[in-house]
């Protein structure tokens, strides 16, 4: 068998697209709760609201990102529509959904804590209802077997942060983070033992807001928004095994497999650059070190790192115990700026002939996520984790049933490069959580049209609906993956 007998199965969520009540019970708001809905399909892109200092409304897209108004407060605004506010309201139903994953035979479930629910101002007041919320959240999920997995940070920056002082360019971000994992690490140090710091770190480069609750969008404050996180996160994998040695913390990365569109030198020069983008933040939390490449590019840009005495230390000493990463599609580069390029979680690829394109134009290369399992194995020596994958697409609710074949297809063929990776290339895999295992908001676009789950919610674009939970075809057939350990993959 490919699969080792205790393989992590399960599915993937974020607090602020799934959970709903995004005010209530003592919450705090967060960076989340200020981004409209887009529309991908169209090119419309989501924005940020805010209020400046002479009292006018306005907003800014997200991507590409430009600095906000000097003194802008983001806020949200009552003419518009947020749709992470009520999302699918997991708040109010997660016994019926954890029950779904039961039933599907999860071993494990990746979801986040927000932040802003434990420390509404991110700092200062603990809200017991917010920590009572995610016992009661784990205790189901301990009930039925299933191991939660834990990320401490899925782009939901609090609020207070954002507007006091800029995001995770300030420094206090890092104790204030710190300050929280020891108070969750603390609490349910006996129900979780799987962790992750910060969702899709690298994210940083293009999704400053998302990623760190940044106002600013320039290369130096996203370099000291970037070594911020790093010590936080070095600084929470030692505490975590202060408080429990069983706990094991990962970083979490969006990865791709990348390709040179030609053999030509620019083009495989521009691969290695590209790869060096990607993997610098996994070079810090892995071997807990500036790459000598980074420290180059920082002196020709004139980048200076807010060093402070012992910062170099905690960094060598907090390096993570797995790698978890998203993968969704591969990437293609060039050399030739002239080259037509797609879309996907995020970033921008130009044109491979050799692959099919989903509804929303995100290459699928499910070989690539064998070659990038093989990459990650090779360069670090750590146990991978898929913690993100899966297909958006548009699903028909029909008679309530929901025929996804398509669905079904693209994990197939991903779960098979997961299994040749592992019995023929000796890959150690922990885990697979496909994302969104239950309809949610689209981070990217802010839809709910975009559905990866196998649980279709009845909820739309504008969050019109009853929210009650369906079976996708695909919720069956990954139910029978999972009974098989990945031997029966329905071909």
């Amino acid at each position: 068998m490919a699969f080792p007998k205790d393989f992590l199965w399960g599915g993937a969520s974020a607090a602020h697209q799934f959970e709903g009540n995004y005010h209530g019970d003592g919450k705090g708001l967060c960076s989340a709760d200020c981004v409209t809905r887009g529309d991908g399909r169209k090119n419309i892109q989501r924005r940020v609201t805010f209020k400046t200092p002479d009292g006018k409304v306005g907003s800014q897209v997200v991507f590409p990102y430009d600095d906000l108004p000097e003194g802008a407060i983001v806020q949200c605004l009552d003419n518009e529509y947020y749709p992470t506010h009520e999302a699918v309201d997991h708040y109010h139903h997660y016994k019926e959904d954890i029950a779904l994953m039961a039933e599907m035979g999860f071993k494990c479930y990746r979801m986040s804590i927000n932040w802003s629910r434990i420390y509404p101002l991110g700092y200062g007041k603990v809200n017991e209802e917010g920590l009572k919320f995610y016992d009661d959240l784990f205790d189901e999920c301990l009930k039925y077997g299933i191991e939660p997995v834990v990320t401490l940070f899925h782009f939901e920056t609090p609020l207070q942060l954002v507007n006091e002082m800029g995001g995770w360019i300030d420094r206090r971000c890092v104790d204030y983070f710190v300050e929280y994992c020891k108070t969750v690490f603390t609490r349910y140090q006996n129900k979780v033992k799987y962790w992750m710091t910060f969702n899709e770190i690298n994210n940083m480069e293009i999704l400053p807001l998302y990623a760190g609750g940044m106002v600013k969008n320039d290369d130096q404050s996203k370099a000291v928004g970037s070594y911020h996180q790093f010590l936080a996160s070095a600084k929470a994998v030692k505490l975590a095994h202060q408080i429990n040695p069983d706990m094991k913390v990962g970083m979490m990365i969006a990865y791709t497999a990348c390709y040179a569109l030609t053999c030509n030198p620019i083009d495989e020069l521009k691969k290695m650059k590209d790869d060096q983008i990607r993997h610098f933040y996994m070079d810090v939390q892995c071997r807990g070190a500036y790459p000598s490449y980074k420290l180059k590019e920082y002196e020709r840009k004139g980048i200076v790192l807010p060093i402070q005495e012992g910062d170099l230390n905690i960094l060598k000493e907090g390096t993570v115990d797995y790698i978890g990463f998203s993968y969704y599609s591969s990437s293609c580069v060039s050399g030739d700026p002239k080259q037509e390029t797609t879309s996907g979680n995020m970033t921008t690829s130009v044109i491979n002939l050799y692959l099919e394109k989903s509804a929303w134009g995100w290459l699928i290369d499910p070989i690539g996520l064998r070659i990038a399992l093989n990459q990650l194995q090779e360069r670090y020596q750590l146990p991978l984790f898929i913690v993100e994958n899966g297909l958006g697409a548009l699903d028909q609710f029909e008679n309530g049933k929901i025929h996804d074949d398509y669905r079904i297809d693209y994990l197939r063929k991903h779960i098979q490069a997961m299994k040749d990776a592992i019995e023929i290339d000796g890959v150690d895999l922990m885990g697979y959580t496909p994302w969104g295992c239950i309809d949610l908001i689209s981070a990217g676009t802010g839809e709910m049209q975009k559905r990866y789950g196998f649980v279709y919610v009845d909820n739309d674009d504008l969050g019109k609906g009853t929210k009650k939970r369906y079976k996708k075809d695909s919720f069956y057939w990954y139910q029978r993956v999972i009974q098989s350990n990945g031997n029966d993959l329905g071909e």
